[in-house]
C-alpha cells in the first residue's frame, strides 16, 4: 500500500522537501515543518505548529492541539520548536493564547515520554525534561535546565538558567538560576556543580556562584538583605547579575533554603 495513502496532509502545510512522516500521522492546519525533520506514526500536528529542522517526534505526540484554558476562544496562535529538538513518545504541546500568543521550545531541547507542555510556555535551548514532566500555563523555563520524572511545574512559575529539579518534585515557587532542587517543600539544596562543570564552568566561577548563594540561602537573611549584601561584596559578573535580576524580577517568589524550611517547622 502506497504509504502517502496512510497520511492525512492537510494542503495548507509547508512541509520541506526531506521530511519523513510516518503512516497513520495526521498533519491539520497550518503548520511548517523543517527539513530533516523526522515524524513517527500516529503522531498529531494540528494548526498554528511550527517545527524547526533534523527534530524527532515520535508515536503518540500532538503537537498544538487548542489549549486547556477556559479564556481561550479559539485565536490564532502557535506553538513553536526549535531546530534539533526530539519530542518522545505521547509528549503533548497546547498552542498558546492572548498571553504571549504562542508556546515555544528552543534548539537542542529533549522532551521524554508522557510528558505535557501548556499554553503559553517558553522553553530554552538544551533543556531536558524527563518522563511524565508536567508544565502547567505560562511557564518560563531558561537554557540548559534539567528535570527528572514526574515534576509538576505551578503556573506562572520560573526556572533559571542551568538549574537541575529531582524527580517528583512539586514546584510551588520560582527556582533560580545555576541551582539544585530538591526535598518536600522543594528547596535550595547546593549549585548544580555538576552540569556547570559538563558546560564548561571554571572552577573559580563555580565557587562564585556558591559563595553569592550562601548569602542568599544561608545567612539568615530576607532576600532584600541578602541582595544587598551580594550587591555589595560581590564583583559584578554576568553570573551574579543573572541571579539578582531573577530573584528581583520573580513574581511568584523564590523557593527557601532548606535550612530556613527546618526553622520554620
Amino acid at each position: 500500500m502506497n504509504q502517502k495513502l496512510l497520511i492525512s496532509l492537510d494542503p495548507k502545510a509547508k512541509i520541506a522537501e526531506n521530511v519523513t512522516i510516518e503512516p497513520f500521522t495526521t498533519i491539520s492546519g497550518d503548520v511548517h515543518i523543517g527539513e530533516g525533520t523526522w515524524i513517527g506514526s500516529n503522531v498529531t500536528i494540528m494548526d498554528g505548529a511550527r517545527i524547526g529542522e533534523n527534530c524527532k517526534i515520535f508515536p503518540g505526540t500532538v503537537i498544538s492541539a487548542p489549549p486547556q484554558d477556559l479564556k481561550y476562544k479559539g485565536e490564532q496562535t502557535i506553538t513553536e520548536i526549535g531546530n534539533n529538538t526530539t519530542i518522545r513518545e505521547c509528549v503533548t504541546i497546547n498552542r498558546g493564547t492572548l498571553d504571549k500568543m504562542k508556546t515555544s521550545i528552543g534548539n537542542n531541547c529533549l522532551v521524554m515520554a508522557y510528558s505535557h507542555i501548556a499554553h503559553d510556555c517558553t522553553v530554552g535551548d538544551h533543556c531536558i525534561f524527563s518522563n511524565n514532566t508536567t508544565l502547567a500555563g505560562h511557564i518560563t523555563v531558561g537554557d540548559f535546565v534539567v528535570m527528572a520524572g514526574m515534576t509538576a511545574v505551578h503556573q506562572f512559575c520560573s526556572i533559571g538558567s542551568h538549574a537541575f529539579v529531582t524527580g517528583g518534585s512539586l514546584v510551588r515557587k520560582d527556582i533560580p538560576p545555576y541551582v539544585k532542587a530538591a526535598r518536600d517543600p522543594l528547596s535550595y539544596v547546593g549549585i548544580n556543580s555538576v552540569g556547570l562543570r559538563r558546560r564548561g564552568f571554571t572552577s573559580e566561577k563555580i565557587a562564585e556562584i556558591q559563595s553569592i548563594y550562601r548569602v542568599i540561602f544561608q545567612k539568615k537573611l530576607n532576600i532584600s538583605q541578602a541582595l544587598s549584601v551580594v550587591e555589595a561584596e560581590f564583583e559584578a559578573t554576568p553570573e551574579r547579575d543573572e541571579i539578582i535580576q531573577f530573584i528581583q524580577s520573580s513574581m511568584r517568589g523564590v523557593m527557601k533554603g532548606f535550612n530556613a524550611i527546618k526553622n520554620m517547622d
